[in-house]
């Protein structure tokens, strides 16, 4: 019995193992090796990398760059993550009346997010040019002064913010969609003739039967704030004064214009830790708030 039990486990490794080929060389390798990197002080270039241990850490720990860094990391996620899940679940809404034209507006909303970052950077870079810009022109007709939209700290990373919310409402917009329509009508209908109004039946029946969609949508766009670094990096480049470098670009700033790996390294495991940590924590209140 023993022996046939083995036996099914060893097949069931067996089908598993073309998975777990790429997830290990491609995945748990690289984390390991950049862990490895981040006890190590390599410069890029020279063959040898000495052993510092946690020293990386501590001058981690001891740079205020990581901290305004981790500042300016929540302020993205929050910034991006809430507007992006709001405007796409009120698209999702509109959109979801039968219109003779919702085909064309699904397409035109969602058209954003298959254009390319770095040509949607550049583009947007152009609207908030601060003398020529579109957005600063809107603003004169409206009798109100010009924004330094990129170059004023104030304003940097909202300028960024508002071209990632443009770019994924579009995405959002189309998972929110599929999951209203996937609601029963029967309990809506049944609502209704309970006497339950349209606000009534959308907070306690459609929100609730949608929440699987709002956490998966909450926990991608979690990791891709977090992941963010083409607008940030043709925008701004971090800049005015460190005001829009997210972890990742600090990562970016450390290994590829100082050159030191190591400390970079050290980075990037501190950025893997946080988005499992995050992801724990989603998961952990999904089970009360999630219906499946």
């Amino acid at each position: 019995m023993n022996g046939l039990r083995l036996g099914r486990e060893l097949q069931a490794l067996l089908f598993t193992l073309p998975a777990m080929v790429p997830l290990t060389v491609f995945w748990l390798f690289p984390i390991g090796y950049v862990f490895y990197l981040s006890l190590t002080s390599w410069d890029f270039m020279s063959e040898d990398k000495p052993f510092v241990g946690l020293d990386n850490y501590i001058a981690l720990l001891q740079n205020p760059a990581l901290y305004d860094s981790l500042k300016v990391t929540l302020l993205f996620v929050l910034g991006n993550v809430l507007p992006t899940l709001a405007g796409g679940l009120a698209l999702a809404v509109l959109l979801n009346r039968k219109m003779r034209v919702g085909g064309a507006y699904r397409a035109l909303l969602f058209s954003p997010w298959v254009t390319p970052t770095v040509a949607v950077s550049i583009v947007w870079s152009w609207i908030f040019e601060p003398e020529a810009g579109l957005a600063n022109a809107v603003l004169r007709l409206f009798g109100a002064e010009g924004v330094g939209w990129l170059s004023d700290p104030d304003w940097a990373l909202v300028g960024i913010l508002l071209v990632t919310i443009w770019k994924g409402i579009g995405w959002a917009m189309v998972f929110y969609l599929v999951a209203l329509r996937n609601v029963p009508g029967d309990i809506l209908e049944a609502a209704s003739i309970d006497g339950a109004g349209a606000s009534r039946k959308f907070w306690q029946i459609t929100l609730p039967l949608i929440s699987p969609t709002t956490f998966f949508l909450t926990v991608v766009l979690v990791i891709s704030s977090l992941q963010a670094y083409d607008q940030i990096n043709i925008m701004t480049q971090g800049g005015p004064a460190g005001s829009t470098r997210t972890l990742l670009y600090l990562y970016y700033q450390s290994a590829f214009e100082a050159f030191n790996i190591g400390e970079a390294s050290a980075v990037a495991v501190t950025l893997v830790a946080g988005c499992a940590l995050l992801s724990l924590v989603s998961f952990t209140l999904s089970r009360k708030s999630v219906h499946y």
